[in-house]
């Protein structure tokens, strides 16, 4: 699998569209965020910890979990911590079923982080949706930032699709299914669009027009 550089993959795909080209000039090259510090299985417990909760409130939650895990999120760690422990650290019963699946999955090699480098995003996906607790757009989260993957294109995501609208001028946004095809120009970088896409809202809340007038 050939690796790009991020810039480099920037640099393309705003050389096939004047408007992201726009964007790029607005608000600079998007830099990869920091992997997590407990590899895959820690960006995917962090996943599941974090649904449906308040940035500060989920923070605090997984800050006890790894506590109560002993200082690491891994699948090892977890699976010698007490249920108890857990729920007393703040998860619900739903998110400690799906961290138990998840630790399960790793540990019996149905999901095998080692081979995800020489795997296609949708096998990867494919996996990552068969536990409990992670769907489709947790899995391409999971692709984009901590895999890194250039060409995931989550257009079920609502900031992608309101990027899009507000960047190219399309009132209302693109439901998913036109903006798949939107998509496609710029292939092998979609994840490069969708950052911008994201990038068009900051932009917008920001009182700065993100539209190439």
């Amino acid at each position: 699998m050939t690796r790009v550089a991020l810039a480099a993959a920037v640099e393309e795909a705003a050389a096939r569209d004047p408007v992201l080209s726009n964007l790029v000039s607005l608000v600079g090259v998007v830099k990869h965020r920091p992997r997590n510090a407990d590899g895959p299985f820690g960006a995917l417990a962090r996943a599941i910890v974090f649904q449906q909760l308040a940035g500060r409130a989920a923070q605090a939650i997984l800050g006890r979990v790894v506590v109560a895990a002993g200082g690491h999120l891994t699948a090892d760690a977890l699976s010698v911590t007490a249920d108890e422990d857990l729920r007393a650290a703040g998860l619900s019963a739903n998110k400690l079923a799906a961290l138990r699946d998840l630790t399960a999955k790793v540990l019996d090699g149905t999901v095998d982080f080692s081979r995800f480098g020489r795997q296609s995003d949708d096998a990867i996906i494919d996996q990552l949706i068969g536990v409990r607790g992670i769907g489709h757009w947790t899995a391409e989260m999971f692709l984009m930032f901590e895999l890194r993957r250039l060409d995931v294109w989550p257009v079920d995501d609502l900031g992608v699709r309101q990027g899009y609208g507000l960047a190219w001028g399309i009132d209302p946004p693109p439901t998913p299914k036109p903006l798949l095809a939107l998509g496609e120009p710029f292939r092998p970088y979609r994840s490069v669009l969708a950052r911008y896409c994201w990038e068009a809202v900051a932009l917008h809340r920001g009182g700065t027009d993100p539209s190439l007038r």
